[in-house]
């Protein structure tokens, strides 16, 4: 049996306070599941471990904060487990009062360095009446009894809209609690989109990885549009669940097209395009992580047309250049500095 997280530990170690129909917010191991109840709800953001989480009999799996098998006033108790960022526990914590029983109980479980001491002022907002129940493996646990139950929950009423531009195009991206870059222009992103704008791609369709909240695809668009070109639709896939609903927003607002889809890697991508972009991910909470990054190399090729380019921006520390040649084709550095490196491949 693998060795769950501290924070599971500990809340396996405090089992004797969940009661009645259960509710689990935010897990990062599914062996966890079955061990707290025979069922209850369970939810994630991370489209893979929902497609695992779906195996576990007696549990109904929720992907993200829209989905429609959640549903109000269903749980005694509600386990929240602390998100890597701050800001989404607040998000979590009005989930919780939605889903929550009359007289339910609220359970809060994180680690003393992810900043579970910080967390508890937000978690004494919306229940003052919280204790701690126990310290255990580096974790604290809190309690809150009879929470008051919230009236009503839509995630896209947490939406928040910032206004951004790159070469002489702007428009409006939407976010969420918890999405990477919220409320600004990330770095890499600006690189890349510098590179799109002096290197344009060939006419033909667009796949963006790891697509967050939509900026490429609509920037590709818009510029199109500014220039009166054909608008060529952009298709986005991301893991996360706010990503795909800040994406699919993003879109409307700025009635661009293109088919956003949650997927773990490209599994769920159909079609083969004239380009795919990617500004992916490395990290794992604090933790360098590319494996997603590798997957994603070793996969792209499928979905490339013959002669077509993957575009990619990454920090220059990264070791993708022999990862891409090897996997799609030549590749080089279009630009390049001391923090990122923009690499063009065509595929053999």
């Amino acid at each position: 049996m693998s060795v769950l997280p501290n924070s599971h530990e500990a809340l396996l170690k405090n089992h004797e306070h969940l009661r009645g129909r259960l509710a689990v917010l935010g897990p990062v191991d599914i062996s966890l599941v079955p061990i707290l109840a025979q069922s209850g709800l369970v939810l994630t953001e991370h489209f893979g471990l929902w497609q695992q989480l779906n195996t576990i009999d007696g549990w109904t799996a929720v992907f993200g904060y829209d989905d429609a098998a959640l549903a109000p006033a269903g749980a005694d108790t509600v386990v929240v487990f602390l998100p890597k960022a701050r800001a989404e526990l607040a998000l979590r914590l009005e989930l919780a009062r939605w889903l929550a029983a009359k007289d339910a109980r609220l359970i809060l479980v994180g680690e003393k360095k992810e900043g579970i001491s910080g967390a508890v002022k937000q978690l004494k907002t919306v229940a003052p009446q919280a204790v701690k129940i126990d310290s255990a493996r580096h974790c604290q646990v809190w309690q809150a009894a009879n929470l008051e139950p919230s009236e009503a929950f839509d995630v896209r009423q947490w939406l928040e809209w910032h206004l951004v531009e790159s070469a002489g195009i702007h428009f409006e991206v939407a976010g969420l609690p918890g999405i990477f870059s919220a409320g600004e222009l990330d770095a890499g992103t600006t690189r890349l989109l510098d590179s799109l704008s002096e290197f344009p791609l060939k006419a033909g369709p667009v796949l963006d990885f790891a697509c967050g909240a939509g900026v490429i695809g609509t920037w590709l668009q818009l510029c199109q549009r500014k220039q009166g070109q054909p608008e060529t639709p952009v298709d986005g896939v991301d893991v996360q669940s706010q990503a795909v609903i800040c994406a699919r927003s993003t879109y409307r607002r700025a009635n661009v097209s293109g088919v956003i889809t949650a997927s773990d890697g490209l599994d769920r991508v159909q079609g083969k395009y004239a380009a795919v972009v990617s500004n992916p991910p490395f990290h794992t909470g604090i933790r360098t992580d590319t494996s997603m990054t590798e997957q994603f190399l070793k996969q792209v090729a499928e979905h490339l047309e013959p002669g077509g380019e993957l575009r990619l921006v990454a920090n220059s520390f990264l070791p993708y250049q022999e990862l891409i040649r090897r996997h799609v084709g030549p590749v080089k550095a279009i630009t390049a500095d001391k923090r990122f490196t923009v690499w063009s491949a065509c595929r053999r």
